[in-house]
């Protein structure tokens, strides 16, 4: 039986349209598997940053566990040093309160034996007034003598001579009574005074001997003080012993997880490499069996892409012609900053044209399904001047709010947004990860489209959608 003649083509159709279908789904999956590795990724250089500050940390306790056991040597050291010292003025301290001790009983000694002169000098003083009374009377007799001898005429002048003798004799001890009572005066008012000064003294030595009892109890409780923080810090140090000895065991064990860990985040990293490497092959298995006759789900947006893109172009041609711009101004990539700006936004010598020109074609396109996000266009380097008018907000206080709601004027210089720009295939499908914030994420495809001026390469019409 003769074959269709058109068998196969329809088979080649067939094939051509599961390729495609396959390639979505395989590019979808490897994205979902290169954002897992991303996060891997991430997660893994977090660990290595931990890890790192961990052994940084357990560096810092070991040195300062040193220092803790520097310190509470040199403390025990001191303190054993300031034991002996207390000790040896604690005994010092009894040996001079003995001293003083004696010499506090002789002067109370001195303080009583002077107490008794003073009532012996009183007893003499009083014995040496007695005399003077004698004397006194004894000279009165005296002279009552010698006027009878003198009556008695020459009868009475051996009297008379006995008289005189007598009344001499009363006068020389008057004299002499008088002499010792300025003396035992004078040696009264000294003992006096020196007694009141050995009782000045006497105090003084009890005062002494109070203090000195005060001082040894003080340094009793010192010497229990210093022995108290001896032993701390002999515990201190026992303690710091212990840490340096648990540091030596695992302090080994951070360098070896950290080249475990930097070697998984280096594997990651490989993969996700070859990852990139599988999505781009993936995006192309597409692109190549849509440009084959392989039918596509989102045909109708990528002839739309293509054909907006091609606009675009003619627009910008348009305006070289007319003078409104020069080509090489168009063309310039020199960016300067707008200032205040977080998301850091900046002004290309071209932006001013796309904002007049681009929002005709960009517009539109939000309407064309309800999947797409957003539609615009970026030059060679992903930079955004003009974006759909709901992402071109002025800039706010609140950087968060400003990278969702004001997306104009920056560069996204990410895989997707560099290729999109520098793409120079019919078209582009790319898939990747939009971040919606919150750690939540959103499937996306990216379709793009070159934008050319008289064969001039200037970048790409990006149509973002959701998959």
């Amino acid at each position: 039986m003769p074959l269709d003649p058109g068998f196969d083509d329809r088979a080649n159709d067939v094939h051509l349209n599961a390729i495609v279908r396959s390639g979505e789904v395989l590019g979808r999956d490897i994205v979902e598997v290169a954002a897992f590795l991303d996060d891997l990724e991430r997660t893994a250089q977090a660990q290595l940053g931990h890890i790192k500050a961990a052994h940084e940390a357990a560096a810092a306790v070991a040195a300062a566990n040193e220092s803790v056991q520097g310190a509470a040597d040199r403390v025990t050291g001191s303190a054993e040093e300031t034991m002996e010292a207390v000790s040896g003025s604690a005994q010092l301290l009894r040996d001079t309160s003995e001293k003083s001790r004696n010499v506090a009983n002789w002067v109370r000694s001195v303080d009583s034996r002077l107490a008794d002169v003073v009532s012996t000098l009183q007893a003499v003083q009083e014995s040496n007034a007695q005399i003077v009374g004698i004397a006194k009377q004894v000279n009165i007799l005296a002279i009552n003598a010698k006027i009878e001898a003198v009556r008695a005429g020459d009868a009475g002048r051996g009297f008379a001579v006995v008289a005189e003798a007598v009344n001499q004799l009363s006068q020389q001890s008057a004299t002499a009574a008088a002499t010792i009572s300025e003396a035992i005066s004078g040696l009264h008012d000294t003992i006096t005074t020196f007694q009141a000064e050995a009782g000045e003294s006497s105090r003084d030595a009890a005062a002494v001997l109070d203090a000195a009892t005060e001082t040894d109890q003080r340094l009793g409780q010192m010497t229990g003080s210093v022995e108290v923080t001896r032993a701390a810090a002999l515990d201190i140090a026992s303690r710091a012993a212990d840490v340096r000895t648990a540091n030596d065991r695992f302090t080994p064990c951070f360098g070896e997880l950290i080249d475990t860990t930097r070697r998984t985040a280096e594997g990651v990293k490989d993969a996700r490499g070859q990852v990139e490497g599988l999505v781009r092959q993936g995006e192309s298995v597409v692109q190549n069996s849509v440009l084959a006759g392989g039918a596509h789900a989102d045909a109708a947006l990528i002839e739309f892409v293509r054909d907006a893109a091609g606009r675009i172009g003619g627009m910008f041609e348009k305006a070289v012609e007319a003078g409104r711009i020069r080509a090489e101004t168009l063309f310039d990539a020199s960016y300067t900053p707008i200032p205040n700006t977080d998301p850091q936004q900046v002004m290309a010598p071209f932006t001013a044209l796309t904002d007049r020109l681009l929002p005709d074609v960009q517009e539109p396109a939000l309407e064309l399904d309800p999947r797409i996000v957003f539609c615009a266009a970026v030059d060679r380097n992903g930079y955004l001047p003009t974006h759909n008018l709901k992402y071109s907000h002025p800039q706010g206080d609140d950087p968060v709010w400003n990278a969702a709601n004001c997306r104009n004027r920056r560069i996204f210089d990410d895989r997707v947004g560099l290729r999109a720009g520098q793409s120079k295939d019919p078209f582009l499908i790319q898939v990747y990860r939009r971040d919606m914030g919150g750690g939540n994420f959103a499937l996306m495809k990216d379709l793009s489209a070159p934008i050319s001026v008289r064969g001039r390469h200037w970048g790409g019409l990006r149509l973002a959608y959701r998959f």
